[in-house]
């Protein structure tokens, strides 16, 4: 991989870090500026793998136009079952659009002039740089959308907490509460910890209320989300006491079905098949039953719906 040479988009701090790569809970120390050789297998650069207009599974978050996703590559969680492997893994193929800062702000601009108010960065956690940059070159062009992070939520609670006046709304996952699950799907024993530190600071700054604006779309708050995999219906019933219990049943979930298994689980013993829909509808029952009153459920073929191909030029349509 190319050294990377635009180090002007970083303030000095950043540079700092990305030099000696603590940015998540990883803690690689790695030079990202000499090579993507940590967890996450990305250098310095923007590590965009794509930027499009998407209509995602909440109607808050696309609203009636949709959202301008930047999806980056590479990932702090190696999910065994992930979606989005075409960009997510260090193998993977479909990776970057381009490490020029203004060329991608153009991309994003002209989708932002057909009337899309949101900006959503997916998979963030390892490039929060990157995001700043962003943000901040927007701002410098006269836009200010509403900024939406869509995270695994194994973020540093300090990275959180550095958010506060650049993101609009969070949008987290909440994957496990159990510790060996969450090691041998995403190779991160420590992420029921460090997932909930993180979502109770992004609660600590937006409460339970998601303000929704005169379109319909979201322009302040915190969105949950989890997906609820085969032949763990009980771990998700786990997760949802979590929140009920440690922040409140009045914030907002999305509790997906849209779960398909990739090549890459196609031999393993539990995550081989669809999610039934007796485990679906009993995790939408313990929902119901710890009062939770404001989120979404899914239909039973979301599998179908929300399954991407990166090779296209949009993946979701």
């Amino acid at each position: 991989m190319n050294t990377v040479k635009q180090t002007d988009i970083y303030d000095k701090n950043e540079r700092l870090i990305l030099e000696d790569c603590t940015l998540c809970p990883r803690e690689c120390r790695v030079n990202r500026f000499e090579a993507g050789t940590g967890y996450c297998g990305t250098d310095a650069g923007l590590n965009i793998a794509l930027v499009c207009i998407h209509r995602g599974e909440e109607p808050v978050i696309s609203g009636k136009e949709g959202i301008c996703n930047i999806f980056f590559g590479g990932c702090n969680l190696h999910c065994i079952y992930c979606q989005n492997h075409e960009i997510s893994r260090k193998d993977s193929v479909v990776r970057n659009v381009g490490n020029d800062l203004e060329e991608i702000l153009d991309q994003i601009i002209k989708i932002l002039s057909g009337g899309i108010p949101a900006v959503g960065f997916v998979s963030p956690s390892h490039v929060v740089p990157q995001v700043r940059a962003i943000i901040k070159g927007l701002n410098s062009r006269g836009y200010k959308p509403i900024t939406v992070y869509n995270t695994n939520g194994y973020d540093k609670l300090e990275t959180i907490r550095s958010l506060e006046d650049l993101i609009d709304v969070y949008l987290p996952d909440y994957k496990y509460i159990t510790e060996h699950i969450a090691s041998e799907y995403s190779e991160a024993p420590d992420y029921p910890e460090i997932a909930l530190k993180a979502i109770k600071e992004m609660y600590y700054q937006k409460g339970s209320t998601l303000s929704i604006d005169q379109n319909g779309s979201a322009d302040n708050g915190l969105l949950i989300r989890h997906l609820v995999l085969p032949g763990h219906a009980e771990e998700s019933k786990r997760v949802l006491h979590s929140i009920a219990e440690e922040l409140s049943p009045g914030v907002h979930l999305s509790l997906m079905s849209q779960y398909h298994p990739t090549t890459y689980v196609r031999q393993h013993p539990v995550l081989n098949r669809p999610l039934y829909k007796t485990e679906y509808e009993s995790v939408v029952e313990t929902m119901e039953s710890l009062g939770f009153r404001n989120g979404w459920i899914q239909d039973m073929d979301s599998n179908v719906n929300y399954r991407p191909d990166f090779r296209k030029e949009n993946p979701f349509e």
